[in-house]
């Protein structure tokens, strides 16, 4: 008998110790005084490391002041883009806030509302002979793997068969091929693209644009309440016009969706 009890006492140790675990971890999830803000650090000007070593860009400086507006804690987690989904649903971050769309994830997150749009637009070099989207039959492309460009890529099966598509892990990197003409194109951001010219990189943003989308902050499918607070503040940096300042000091004019 005692045998026995020893045996369910271990059982009943362990069960108690994985309810404990599972309530750390939904604790964790919920984390009322932290926000652990998944992003590319090769994603200027959403976020990327200054001159001296620091992580800033339109997005932290965004989720800097919504910290301040809170009082809360605010942890920067770079991550691989392409590992994102595995960062939130461990709760290594609790939140993906950096030029992240919403269009076309619905039903894969729980987001904020939208703060801002963009569009997927083709870069090329200055003074290229690609003019157009039609010129770009038979060219090299490159796009963020696991990123919207790609999505969209993916979606429109006559573009993606005209083309030698090459994914790659950040725009930095797509630029740098740019310029050494290892690609002839590169799908990526709007805004991205125009704060890259503004800084002087040598190329050119085509008229035309695959798809026009919505940025907004993501979230763990159904974590409403820590959205809910992170929406709150927002919309009142928006409101005191916080929000635009910032956009005017990385875009030279206010991109904010009020």
């Amino acid at each position: 008998m005692k045998l026995q009890n020893i045996k369910i006492k271990k059982i009943l140790l362990m069960l108690f110790m994985i309810l404990s675990f599972c309530s750390c971890q939904k604790a964790d999830d919920q984390n009322d005084n932290e926000i652990r803000l998944g992003f590319d650090e090769a994603f200027p000007p959403m976020g990327f490391r200054d001159e001296n070593g620091e992580y800033t860009g339109f997005d932290i400086e965004l989720a800097k002041a919504v910290a301040e507006k809170l009082n809360y804690e605010l942890k920067l987690v770079p991550i691989a883009w392409d590992s994102k989904d595995a960062e939130l649903q461990s709760g290594n971050i609790n939140c993906i806030w950096n030029g992240f769309t919403k269009t076309g994830r619905e039903d894969k997150y729980t987001f904020s509302k939208p703060y801002t749009k963009n569009r997927q637009v083709i870069v090329v070099k200055k003074n290229s002979n690609i003019k157009k989207l039609a010129d770009l039959k038979g060219k090299r492309l490159e796009v963020q793997a696991d990123s919207t460009g790609q999505m969209t890529i993916e979606e429109n099966e006559e573009f993606k068969n005209s083309l030698e598509i090459t994914p790659v892990s950040d725009f930095l990197t797509a630029l740098n091929d740019l310029e050494q003409d290892s690609t002839d194109a590169i799908l990526m951001d709007e805004v991205v693209a125009r704060y890259n010219k503004k800084m002087g990189k040598n190329i050119e943003i085509l008229d035309e644009a695959l798809s026009e989308e919505d940025y907004a902050i993501g979230f763990k499918k159904g974590n409403e309440e820590f959205k809910d607070k992170i929406q709150k503040a927002l919309d009142e940096i928006i409101a005191e016009g916080k929000a635009s300042e910032i956009s005017k000091k990385y875009f030279d004019k206010d991109i904010i969706v009020k």
